[in-house]
């Protein structure tokens, strides 16, 4: 009998579909199903925003193959705005457009690690970044987060992990799934850690419209000199958009890294969807105004979430930013995949635990609060409070 790969057939199938799975059994007793499982937007696209893309998905210059890097007017609008936003020469030759930020991750992950090395990411991480490394056989070391340090990387603890050999440090800020955002000066002093070691710092930057400010740099390192030998940037025009449909993501780098993903793009997919790049290369400057509404939505969502947890002693919120809050819940010694079936079939609250983000996070539970809306969000006091694991 033929057999599966072995580092693909160990991997648990995909968490989202499973915790979805568990919404099925709740039979509406307590109100409508409050889903806080996966990071979508929760608000429309913008009306202008399905117009082109309804546009360029009916136009005939899009439906051949494309540049593997991307749209040229994606590349010099997505470059443009990086140059604004970071006070930063970044321009289009740094740019490589994905389809979507998990692909974005997969192609820099292939580009400086191979089967037998090593990259180093936090505990709790993102899970899909955990399993991508695990199945290219690239093994993978964790550096502990701290939640009475709010669950930011300590310097300390990175620079013990940095042993030689390491390849990439893998981070993401604003965190998923803890919401932390990682302040500026930390971020550099990581960098200038994994330069010295002669590693890569892969950084996901997938929420960073969310983060409150809109008008500071989320970090300086692209005005770091030498940055493109050491510096990776990944995003997702997904959440910003509100087109996770369209699997549309970027990759910054220096151009030599981006020769190099682009050889993993032609034999992962050739080149990002087309018509999809090309409503975004419109929208970039067209939308600025409706994207700093959405981050104010966004924003008042996450206050919302505060002040319910304010009313909730038992349950602990121990970070919070973007689109997520990581949650300690009052099981003590109940397994978090445990709690968050019975929250999900019992209460209708779908959230995910947080044993999916790595070892230890038994006692917490990832709400992505971005999904739901404030009225919605408030929802969850009664419910929270009134939550009693059976026999417990």
């Amino acid at each position: 009998m033929p057999h599966f790969n072995p580092l693909v057939e160990k991997l648990s199938p995909p968490p989202v579909p499973s915790v979805l799975a568990w919404a099925k059994a709740y039979d509406g007793a307590r109100g409508p199903l409050i889903d806080l499982s996966q990071a979508v937007p929760g608000y429309p696209a913008h009306p202008d925003m399905l117009k082109w893309l309804g546009e360029a998905a009916a136009s005939a210059d899009y439906i051949g193959y494309g540049a593997i890097e991307g749209e040229a007017e994606l590349r010099k609008a997505y470059a443009d705005h990086l140059a604004t936003l970071y006070g930063a020469a970044v321009a289009a030759d740094n740019v490589h457009i994905t389809s979507g930020c998990n692909q974005a991750f997969i192609a820099a992950a292939m580009a400086v690690a191979g089967a037998g090395d090593t990259v180093l990411m936090t505990n709790p991480y993102y899970f899909n970044q955990e399993t991508t490394l695990a199945m290219l056989g690239i093994n993978v070391e964790l550096a502990p987060l701290d939640a009475g340090a709010g669950f930011l990387p300590e310097v300390e603890t990175i620079a013990s992990a940095l042993r030689p050999g390491i390849r990439a440090l893998a981070l993401v800020s604003p965190n998923n799934p803890t919401g932390a955002v990682y302040p500026p000066d930390l971020l550099q002093r990581i960098f200038e850690l994994c330069r010295r070691n002669g590693t890569w710092l892969i950084l996901d930057e997938t929420y960073r419209d969310f983060v409150p400010d809109a008008t500071a740099a989320p970090h300086g390192l692209f005005k770091t000199q030498g940055w493109q030998d050491g510096f990776i940037s990944l995003y997702s025009f997904s959440k910003s958009f509100c087109i996770p449909g369209h699997r549309l993501g970027a990759i910054t780098a220096g151009p030599a890294m981006i020769r190099q993903i682009t050889k993993i793009m032609d034999n992962l997919q050739i080149c990002a969807p087309r018509s999809a790049q090309a409503a975004v290369a419109r929208a970039i400057p067209a939308l600025a105004d409706w994207r700093l509404a959405n981050r104010a939505e966004i924003a008042t969502r996450a206050n919302a979430l505060k002040d319910v947890m304010d009313r909730l002693p038992q349950w602990k919120l121990k970070a919070i930013g973007a689109y997520f809050a990581y949650i300690r819940h009052p099981f003590p010694d109940i397994d978090s995949q445990f709690v968050a079936e019975k929250l999900a079939k019992l209460a209708g609250i779908v959230c995910l635990p947080g044993d999916y983000f790595g070892e230890g996070q038994e006692n917490y539970l990832r709400f992505a609060f971005a999904n739901a809306d404030v009225p919605t969000i408030l929802k969850l006091e009664e419910r929270l409070a009134g939550f009693a694991l059976p026999g417990i």
